[in-house]
């Protein structure tokens, strides 16, 4: 201690949302951002226009089923959560800010801890470049942010989540906000009541982590259940799901994506 000196203490970082909070405001339609990455606010967002991407509206091109059938990438789930959301909090080329705080991005490392966060991986040659990470719960999904460091890994990506959601038996598919990449890949933007409708509809409760339960309401994607598809299901287990779809298609991994892909779309 120096005597005749003020002593200067560092701001306190807020603790992180309370995933039980933050799990009712997905539930609610709502979900949270912040202005910069050291932003220790963070503020509730309900968009007017929301992005839903439907699961059987996948836009798979001629340039991406080769870029699958390739098997370019090898793509995981959760092996990597917290690299992935590191990675979307990070700089883009378009802008030096991010909506991911420090705040959010331990709050997101928390409710993965739960079972309740999840994330898609793209390796190539043992090094990380792509991914995704998102929320889900019962048969939802919202997909939270994506990145990319080699072109054409977060559509990869994002190809591999479509069909790990469909085993999952998952219905509603929430990018939060539409964007020209997302549009040239099947999103569409609905207004609130509408998104607001689709995701009272798709929250049955389950006996556990999962993202749907057995016995669909009217209405529902049930008939198009993907085979092997595992009924009490979250994005890993539906990741799993498809793999062994893959191996018992006696087909590469990539090329059975571009199948369920190309085949719906």
């Amino acid at each position: 201690m120096v005597h005749g000196k003020k002593a200067v203490h560092a701001p306190v970082t807020p603790p992180p949302l309370d995933p039980d909070l933050l799990l009712l405001a997905y539930r609610s339609g709502v979900f949270p951002m912040a202005d910069a990455r050291d932003d220790p606010e963070v503020f509730w967002v309900e968009p007017r226009r929301r992005a839903v991407l439907p699961l059987d509206g996948f836009h798979c091109s001629r340039s991406l089923a080769k870029v699958l059938r390739s098997d370019r990438f090898e793509v995981t789930c959760n092996r990597a959560f917290d690299r992935v959301i590191e990675a979307c909090a990070g700089p883009r080329a378009d802008t030096a800010e991010t909506w991911i705080s420090d705040r959010i991005e331990a709050s997101y490392r928390a409710l993965h801890d739960e079972g309740r966060a999840h994330s898609i991986e793209c390796w190539h040659q043992g090094t990380l470049v792509g991914g995704l990470y998102g929320v889900g719960f019962d048969r939802v999904f919202c997909g939270e942010s994506m990145f990319s460091r080699m072109t054409d890994a977060s559509k990869v990506a994002l190809a591999w989540l479509v069909v790990a959601l469909r085993h999952a038996g998952v219905t509603l598919l929430d990018c939060q906000f539409i964007t020209p990449h997302l549009a040239s890949l099947g999103a569409v933007e609905i207004d609130q009541a509408e998104y607001l409708a689709l995701l009272r509809a798709a929250q049955i409760p389950t006996d556990g982590d999962g993202a749907v339960v057995e016995g669909f309401g009217a209405g529902t994607a049930a008939e198009g259940l993907a085979d092997g598809a595992v009924a009490g299901a979250a994005l890993p287990e539906g990741f799993a799901a498809a793999l062994a779809a893959a191996a018992g298609s006696a087909s590469s991994p990539g090329n059975f994506i571009a199948q369920s892909l190309t085949q719906t779309s």
